[in-house]
């Protein structure tokens, strides 16, 4: 999901934050929709999006837009004044509990504080704060002996506080192998165990070495994806096919469809938590929570796995891969890593990778062959190689990005336009909100590096919204591979290879 970059780098900001309207059950069978301001995509923005404010305002007056003074929970629960967070923070740290890949790591919550000792208050780093700075986890179980599979979302609190409902305690299949997938709505979540050998049990990444992928980081995802692999090869893991729109009639996209991704694709989450205003203190987003914490508003991640999930599935009539939620009785839930497993079941080619070009996988704003690897084998996604190098290499995937997305959204124009946006900010509808996004996308990629122009002519009304889009299909081909801005001295691409092990070897 696009956001706002920093001035240095990207000097164009129109992206906010994805407001996803979810439906929560509450007492009595009543539906409540309410509007989420959250973020997804890229490494850097520190903006608000106002919605998130006046949402959160109309819960409790006491809030206010930026977090600054919003009301933070003691470790007793109570709510105390808070210190103005400072005002240009926008890394956190958060610390993971012992053992995370176990029923009791899953179940222990894992907790948001400011980095080199900041509190979470003098940092801003705090769940009340939720659209700024706000941390969300996310797990995904499977049995590979079996092929069941499950999501469960760990609960993220503030450090200090106490959650508002005590976290389920979820129930693991001997033999599962679990994964861990963070995001954030700041730029930069480091991970911090809990104990000294937290991170090492949960073989729990945030980067390359000292450079930081930045929202996003890991625990397990290679182990995971290899034994999914294992399972489905030998027909124990089934994983549906994306299928094909009931509205145009072609095949669903995945988040490795270029018709949607963007500059920064498979990053962030889809779980989503409750946030009492009052005390600052947060619960799993359940159906026994919904009904025993009314005044509570439910709070997410931005991703572009939302924008799949939430928006652009439904608008299309396309749906996404579920599995029972075991920290919300069994109910259908999706997930970040449930969405790769889709993509690699289904999408097509060209098929959209991890590109080098990606703002997460830079090293000291170099492309890195290594850190490029390790982002994708967390979500699943095969290295980079030599014999894919003449597709696989960032000018090809602004070209398919362009070539792709440019002709779905004209062709669509009329049914993305008549669908909600994700960040009213951003966009007044589904189109113009994905038609800027491109437009964003192909600036924050360097696109015009590669002899190609940008496709997109966005309207903006005077307060930044994009109202209207011309979008031009003519169909590009990149002037260069990109590959003289790929590997620096003494990195060479790895060779493409499947592993299939034997989950019992983990």
């Amino acid at each position: 999901m696009t956001r706002p970059r920093s001035p240095r780098r990207y000097p164009r900001s129109r992206a906010a934050r994805l407001a996803v309207p979810l439906a929560i059950p509450m007492a009595l069978g009543l539906t409540l929709g309410i509007v989420l301001a959250v973020s997804g995509g890229g490494a850097q923005h520190t903006a608000i999006q106002q919605a998130a404010a006046n949402a959160t305002a109309s819960a409790s007056p006491s809030a206010s837009a930026s977090g600054a003074g919003s009301p933070s929970a003691s470790p007793s629960g109570s709510a105390s004044a808070a210190p103005a967070p400072d005002p240009v923070n926008v890394s956190c740290d958060i610390i993971v509990p012992a053992h995370p890949l176990s029923a009791a790591g899953l179940a222990t919550p894992y907790q948001l504080t400011g980095t080199d000792g900041a509190s979470p208050d003098a940092s801003g780093c705090t769940m009340a704060n939720f659209a700024s700075l706000g941390a969300f986890v996310q797990a995904t179980v499977l049995n590979p002996w079996t092929g069941q599979i499950a999501v469960y979302n760990p609960l993220v609190i503030t450090a200090g506080t106490k959650p508002a409902v005590a976290p389920v305690r979820p129930r693991l299949p001997r033999g599962s192998v679990v994964t861990i997938d963070f995001g954030f709505n700041g730029t930069n979540l480091n991970q911090v165990g809990a104990t000294r050998n937290a991170l090492r049990e949960g073989n729990c990444t945030g980067g390359l070495g000292s450079s930081a992928f930045g929202q996003v980081s890991f625990c397990n995802g290679t182990q995971f994806f290899r034994a999914a692999s294992w399972s489905e090869r030998f027909g124990r893991l089934r994983v549906p096919s994306a299928g094909r729109s009931r509205v145009t009639g072609q095949a669903c996209p995945t988040v490795r469809s270029f018709q949607l991704v963007d500059q920064d694709q498979s990053d962030n989450v889809t779980s989503t938590y409750l946030l009492d205003p009052a005390t600052g203190q947060t619960a799993q987003n359940t159906t026994a929570n919904a009904a025993n914490l009314p005044g509570a508003t439910p709070i997410a991640n931005g991703s572009d796995n939302v924008l799949l999930d939430a928006f652009l599935d439904p608008a299309l009539g396309c749906k996404p891969f579920e599995a029972p939620d075991l920290s919300n009785g069994g109910t259908p839930g999706t997930s970040q890593a449930l969405d790769e497993l889709q993509a690699a079941r289904s999408q097509s080619g060209p098929v959209a990778l991890v590109p080098e070009n990606d703002e997460m996988a830079l090293v000291d704003n170099n492309f890195s062959v290594a850190k490029t690897n390790l982002y994708r084998s967390e979500v699943g996604q095969p290295a980079v190689s030599w014999s894919n190098q003449r597709t696989d290499n960032p000018a090809t995937y602004c070209q398919d990005m362009i070539n792709l997305q440019s002709p779905f959204l004209a062709a669509h124009q009329g049914l993305l336009a008549g669908q909600p946006t994700p960040v009213a900010g951003t966009g007044d509808n589904l189109f113009t909100f994905m038609a800027n996004r491109l437009d964003m996308s192909f600036t924050n990629l360097n696109c015009q590096n590669f002899g190609l122009t940008d496709p997109v002519s966005v309207t903006l009304d005077q307060n930044g919204v994009a109202v209207a889009a011309t979008i031009n299909t003519t169909q590009q081909k990149a002037s260069s591979n990109g590959s003289g801005h790929g590997p620096g001295p003494g990195q060479r691409r790895g060779r493409h290879h499947h592993q299939y092990m034997d989950p019992s070897g983990m």
